[in-house]
């Protein structure tokens, strides 16, 4: 009779799973394998012995309990939304271990995550992202074709409502842009986004000038030595452009979506749209966007009315 899987094998084709089924992102795969791999070391330490996946399947809800206690205290205790966050990491976990390794724990359903109240998107203002749109172009020491692709990443953030990791999805195939572009999302859902013709132009002009020759099935936007440009890349490219232009911290790229759905709000546009287009797969993660776009209403008042 073979000897059960351990927990720590268990753990890495869950990873492979998420990685290579679901896409997730190596942000996501960081994280949730930080989680588990904390979360097997506890009980490990608790129970004394080697934990496998039979064992998984029989931890109780007071075991997880006292792991989430556990994260609560130390030298670094977790945030709500932090733990939250890794309790959600071990729910997709024995989900995994319960459809494809047969080992389901009730004991999971028995368990309730902090109260986390979300916090406001924190998008930038239009002169800001406009701002931000058009500095890669006016650093003398970036290489020309360099700032190009630079512009057209953050437009296609901004102009398409990206997340970081989908821009980076994107294939040599998918240029030139036509009038709506096919997004795989979180969770594998598919979306369609339209394209503007700024969007549109900055991504040809990168094409223009980009040095390497890139295969249909190649990722469209590429780095210094011709390797696939990574988001560490964009946010620590973003981080240099909130130094030249006097940005708040909260100027991130994710801060250009946010901007994406504050601005098409105030425009006039529906929640159910910007839902849409944004791959949201509640409504209520949407009608965030309402409490900045209050928020912006306020303060305008407030500057502008002669009594307030």
């Amino acid at each position: 009779m073979a000897a059960p899987l351990a927990a720590q094998a268990a753990r890495v084709q869950w990873l492979e799973h998420l990685a290579h089924e679901r896409r997730a992102s190596p942000r996501t795969l960081e994280a949730y394998g930080f989680a588990a791999g904390r979360y097997i070391t506890f009980l490990e330490q608790h129970r004394g012995e080697t934990i496998t996946v039979p064992v998984l399947a029989q931890v109780t809800a007071g075991e997880i309990r006292a792991w989430l206690a556990h994260l609560r205290s130390g030298d670094h205790p977790l945030s709500p939304r932090s733990l939250s966050q890794a309790l959600s990491a071990i729910r997709t976990f024995h989900r995994f271990l319960d459809r494809r390794l047969d080992a389901p724990n009730p004991a999971l359903a028995l368990i309730r995550g902090p109260k986390v109240k979300p916090g406001a998107p924190r998008p930038v203002t239009e002169d800001q992202a406009a701002g931000m749109l058009a500095e890669p172009g006016l650093d003398p020491d970036r290489a020309a074709w360099e700032a190009a692709r630079d512009e057209a990443v953050l437009t296609l953030l901004y102009g398409c409502g990206l997340r970081i990791s989908e821009g980076l999805s994107l294939k040599r195939s998918d240029a030139p842009l036509g009038d709506l572009l096919r997004i795989t999302g979180k969770g594998s859902k598919t979306r369609m986004v339209p394209v503007l013709p700024a969007v549109r132009e900055a991504v040809d002009a990168y094409l223009a000038q980009v040095p390497f020759v890139l295969a249909p099935d190649q990722p469209l936007f590429r780095a210094k030595r011709g390797g696939p440009l990574s988001p560490r890349h964009v946010q620590a490219m973003v981080q240099a452009l909130r130094g030249r232009l006097g940005l708040p911290a909260s100027a991130t790229p994710h801060a250009l979506r946010h901007s994406f759905a504050t601005h098409l709000l105030g425009a006039g546009a529906d929640l159910r749209s910007i839902q849409e287009l944004l791959g949201h797969a509640s409504l209520s993660t949407t009608q965030r966007y309402t409490e900045v776009d209050a928020a912006a209403l306020l303060s305008a008042y407030s500057a502008a009315h002669p009594h307030a």
